[in-house]
């Protein structure tokens, strides 16, 4: 299992950051690799990737979700990969957005890709992504403001 941590600090209010990210269709704009999220639910979402030559399909689910703090999910399968979000306002006008995901490499290319810490740099890139795109608009895309709280057996602590 492969574990990658990124963070930046974008210059717009927590609240605008979070809404954004509550966006999932708006990936493709700042996510390299991603070809399409559609959302099926409020709490599943389906993804179409493209990442080194290599495309995959999968769903994930949003295990844990409060508004202006934080996202977690989770592959459908339970065990591909699995992530959180977290927004941390700095001040009234600046937020830290952290992204912290463990994924299990399968291809060689993928393999090859997290041993060579490709991941890292990438989800960095795509983060910077994230800040050029939100900053150049000012305000989200859209917003969904619901909490989601996964506290059974099958929950994922992250």
């Amino acid at each position: 299992m492969e574990t990658v941590e990124e963070s930046i600090d974008v210059a717009v209010p927590v609240r605008v950051a979070y809404d954004q990210w509550t966006q999932f269709e708006s990936f493709p704009q700042f996510m390299s690799g991603v070809e399409s999220v559609t959302q099926l639910t409020d709490t599943t979402n389906h993804w179409k990737t493209k990442i080194g030559g290599v495309e995959r399909e999968f769903d994930t689910e949003i295990v844990e979700q409060r508004p202006d703090e934080r996202i977690a999910w989770r592959s459908v399968d339970g065990k591909s990969h699995a992530g959180v979000v977290t927004f941390d306002p700095a001040d009234a006008n600046n937020t830290r957005v952290s992204v912290r995901f463990e994924w299990d490499p399968e291809t060689f290319t993928e393999k090859v890709g997290a041993a060579l810490n490709i991941d890292n740099a990438q989800v960095k890139a795509d983060l910077r992504k994230f800040k050029d795109f939100i900053e150049s608009r000012g305000t989200e895309t859209g917003a969904w403001r619901g909490e989601v709280d996964d506290t059974g057996p099958a929950g994922t602590q992250l």
